[in-house]
This record gives C-alpha cells, sequence and structure tokens, in this order.
C-alpha cells in the first residue's frame, strides 16, 4: 500500500510539472507575442517620428536678426525730374576712331530715352544697359543733330554728338543705333526730330541766353590767346645779387 501511494503520488507530482511546463511555454510564446507587438509599435512610432522629422526639416525656415541694421537708402537717377518723352528697346554702337583700323563697337543692349527736363526745358538722350543698367549714352538733343541712315538699313540710324557723358567726362562721338524693325526706327526718328525743332524753337524764341553763351565763350578765347601771347615775367634782381654777379 506504501508503494501504491508512492507511485500515486510521483504521479500527481508528474502531470503538475506537464501542467506547470505547459503554462510556462504558454506564458513565454504570450509574452514573446507581447514582447513582439511592443517591438513592431515602437517601430512604427519610430518611422512616424523620422517621417514627421522629414517634415518639419523641409518647412523649417530659421529667421535670424541683424547683427547690423542698415536703413534704406533711396538711390537716385537723375531722372526724376524729367518727363519720359520715348521709350524703346535697341542696340547701340559707337565708332572707335582710335582703333586701327577703326571700327564700329557694341556698346550695350537696352532701352533708349528721350526725357524732357520739368523745369530747365532741355531734352537729352539716356540709354542704360540691360541689368546692369550701366549709362551707354547720355548726351543733350541739339538743333545740329541730324539722323542719318546706316548703311541703307531702315531699321538703324548713325548721328553725331559733341559731348557724351556715358564715362562722365564729355567727349564727341559717332554714335549708331538699330531697332528690332523698320516701323520702331522710324517710330524713334519722329521722336527725335520732333525734340530737335522743339529745343531750336526754344532757343530762338530766348535768343539772349545764346548771346550770354557765345559772349562767355569769345571772352575765354580772348583769356587764352592773351595768355599764349603774354611775354615771360622778368624776374627781379636785388641790389645784393647784381653786385655778387659783378664781382
Amino acid at each position: 500500500s506504501g508503494f501504491g501511494s508512492n507511485g500515486g503520488k510521483s504521479a500527481g507530482e508528474e502531470e503538475e510539472k506537464k501542467s506547470a511546463r505547459k503554462l510556462t511555454r504558454g506564458g513565454e510564446r504570450q509574452s514573446g507575442t507581447i514582447l513582439q507587438q511592443m517591438a513592431d509599435t515602437k517601430e512604427a512610432q519610430g518611422e512616424h517620428d523620422t517621417s514627421t522629422e522629414n517634415v518639419d526639416d523641409s518647412n523649417h525656415d530659421p529667421h535670424f536678426e541683424p547683427i547690423v541694421s542698415l536703413p534704406e537708402q533711396e538711390i537716385k537717377t537723375l531722372e526724376e525730374d524729367e518727363e519720359e518723352l520715348f521709350k524703346m528697346r535697341a542696340k547701340l554702337f559707337r565708332f572707335a576712331s582710335e582703333n586701327d583700323p577703326p571700327e564700329w563697337k557694341e556698346r550695350g543692349t537696352g532701352d533708349v530715352k528721350l526725357l524732357k527736363h520739368k523745369e530747365k526745358g532741355t531734352i537729352r538722350l539716356l540709354m542704360r544697359r540691360d541689368k546692369t543698367l550701366k549709362i551707354c549714352a547720355n548726351h543733350y538733343v541739339t538743333p545740329l543733330m541730324e539722323l542719318k541712315p546706316n548703311a541703307g538699313s531702315d531699321r538703324a540710324w548713325v548721328w553725331n554728338t559733341y559731348a557724351d557723358y556715358a564715362d562722365e567726362a564729355p567727349k564727341p562721338e559717332l554714335l549708331a543705333i538699330r531697332f528690332l524693325n523698320a516701323e520702331n526706327a522710324q517710330k524713334f526718328k519722329l521722336k527725335f526730330e520732333e525734340c530737335r525743332n522743339e529745343v531750336k524753337n526754344k532757343e530762338t524764341k530766348d535768343p539772349a541766353k545764346n548771346d550770354t553763351a557765345e559772349k562767355m565763350a569769345e571772352k575765354l578765347e580772348e583769356l587764352s590767346v592773351k595768355e599764349e601771347s603774354k611775354p615771360p615775367e622778368k624776374k627781379d634782381v636785388s641790389p645784393e645779387k647784381k653786385n655778387e654777379e659783378n664781382q
């Protein structure tokens, strides 16, 4: 009987161990599943965070305050006091007589303008290069200026100016301008001649200014002639120096 009781006890213990192993295995499987689910959740959250960070980086626009704040300055072009009478795109050339052999050189492409001063009534031709806005032609329209066809072309004109200020210092230039077509060239010529006649009529109505200018020019010529014909000044020699020379 004792053997039987011990055997029964052993069988019960075996069953309990089996049940415990099953529970352990089931718990391990369940915990493994839970851990896997947690890992998948974390990975998904990481991917979501990464994508969110990328979106934030692409939309991120940092703003930095300048160390030194410079006030805005208004740049004057000296056109503020003038009325724009004409404006059209063209290409400008100058005759480089200083070259050997002399040749036509391109000065730039841009808008050529005819501007009239609101107070003085003077009219000037102004042209700036595209983008850089550098001046390539800047001179007054005078009654003696005449546009002539360039090599028989119906869209280009040639004229002389005695004082072009494109390079700041005035100098005489032979200029040529070419337009897109003959129609634009004719529009420029008509407006140019209209401005030239207006300046001519203005000078005719106010001859006093012309007389004054001519008198000033004559005086300057007289002064230059006098200075050239004036004999060199004799240096005064003191009596002491004379005695030294005689000795």
